[in-house]
């Protein structure tokens, strides 16, 4: 059996990493943190939507997006591969998030690595941000909003893990 690539400035890459539902490869670590009643947002697809979590997307949500969720501190968010396409500072919508979060609730990210090359916003135009494990880990462990930061090394998605509670 064939594994088909795409290839990109002479690197080859897996071709599925092309076709979306990135969450697919984090979430048995996810369901071990993500319990309770959360939001996975960015999902893109309903039936891509963290099990049992409520799906928040632009493309179906009547409204609600990253800078617009519900009133409510939920138990989790999850987001999977849409940080790097949120037009705005990064910043501001994960200090957002926070305050829609319980004290001890999660905060779950996947996140693609600047490691793949046609991830990397100039040369996938769809991409607003380009992001590392050690930028996230500055980011998250000197965000007073956060406790127990932990960012995983890059998978074999070319993606890695941020996870960490509400203070």
């Amino acid at each position: 059996m064939a594994i088909e690539t795409i290839e990109f400035e002479g690197i080859h890459y897996p071709l599925f990493q092309t076709n979306g539902n990135a969450s697919r490869f984090c979430r048995p670590f996810a369901l071990e943190v993500c319990n309770g009643v959360g939001l996975d947002i960015g999902c893109m697809k309903k039936e891509w939507a963290f099990p049992n979590s409520i799906p928040i997307d632009i493309s179906f949500n009547d409204g609600f997006h990253a800078m617009n969720l519900p009133d409510y501190e939920y138990d989790y968010i999850i987001s999977c591969h849409m940080a790097e396409h949120f037009v705005g500072n990064l910043a501001d919508m994960f200090d957002y998030w926070a305050t829609r979060l319980k004290g001890g609730g999660v905060l779950f990210l996947y996140l693609p690595d600047y490691s793949q090359f046609y991830w990397r916003f100039w040369n996938n135009r769809k991409h607003i941000h380009t992001l590392t494990p050690q930028i996230m880990k500055d980011y998250f462990t000197r965000n007073k909003n956060f406790k127990n930061v932990f960012v995983s090394g890059v998978d074999a998605y070319n993606s890695f893990t941020v996870m960490c509670e509400k203070v």
